[in-house]
């Protein structure tokens, strides 16, 4: 099913994971990729390829401006535009506040939070040419956690979540579209090394007993990015087997 045929999708944090599911999945459905990691990207743009895709591969350090800016022109100057970001780059370094320095929570808030400010700043222009666009940005189910370690990674998160509903309201003149995924805990090379304990309780507290897979997140970002979600913006929507119930 082309969902995404003709469309230019910028996908940070691409090298594994989310974001690696993510760009299979766009180009199975038309999209052309522009893939950014600081991690080697081959793999990721192997299987775009095998899905029938085109993929450039962009090294790219979310937290630097001058990095931004070079993505920015590879993709103007490969595809000519940008219809769809997706900020899924992000780092979750568990440190409790007593062992914390001011360097770990500001990095932490550079990848995860200020990336998506310098995304927009560079790519929010090329969607408004077109008067279409489609931003998703990758929150966490750990806001509503009682996990300990965690105070810089959940400021963060709850950070993109304001973020996500003030651009919503800027860019709604321009038929862009913002929206936030809260992902369950989720099984990627990022969370392999969590203990079990950690797993088990976040599961525990799932209506569904497991823990995500990627393809588990990715289908709900497909439909933000997609026509279909055209007349939905400034959203958080829980992707996490019944976490964050409501009520």
């Amino acid at each position: 099913m082309q969902t995404h045929q003709n469309r230019v999708a910028v996908v940070s944090g691409a090298a594994k994971g989310i974001g690696q599911e993510l760009a299979f999945q766009l180009a199975q459905r038309g999209a052309t990729l522009a893939l950014l990691d600081i991690a080697d990207l081959s793999q990721t743009r192997d299987l775009v390829e095998q899905a029938g895709g085109k993929a450039i591969a962009i090294h790219c350090d979310v937290s630097r401006e001058e990095d931004w800016n070079i993505a920015g022109e590879r993709v103007k100057e490969a595809y000519g535009r940008c219809d769809i970001l997706v900020n899924n780059a992000g780092i979750y370094p568990n440190v409790h506040i007593d062992d914390m320095d001011f360097r770990t929570w500001r990095r932490t808030f550079e990848i995860n939070l200020d990336s998506l400010f310098l995304s927009s700043k560079v790519f929010v222009p090329m969607m408004r040419e077109n008067q279409w666009g489609r931003i998703v940005n990758i929150s966490s189910t750990s806001i509503v956690t009682n996990a300990v370690g965690v105070s810089h990674y959940m400021a963060t998160k709850m950070g993109i979540i304001g973020f996500t509903r003030g651009l919503a309201n800027d860019l709604g003149k321009d038929f862009i579209t913002v929206n936030a995924i809260a992902p369950a805990l989720t099984a990627t090379p990022g969370t392999r090394d969590l203990p079990d304990a950690v797993r088990d309780g976040i599961v525990n507290r799932q209506a569904f007993k497991r823990m995500a897979v990627p393809h588990d997140i990715v289908g709900p970002i497909l439909f933000l990015t997609s026509d279909d979600a055209q007349f939905v913006t400034g959203q958080l929507l829980a992707v996490d087997g019944g976490m964050m119930k409501v009520g």
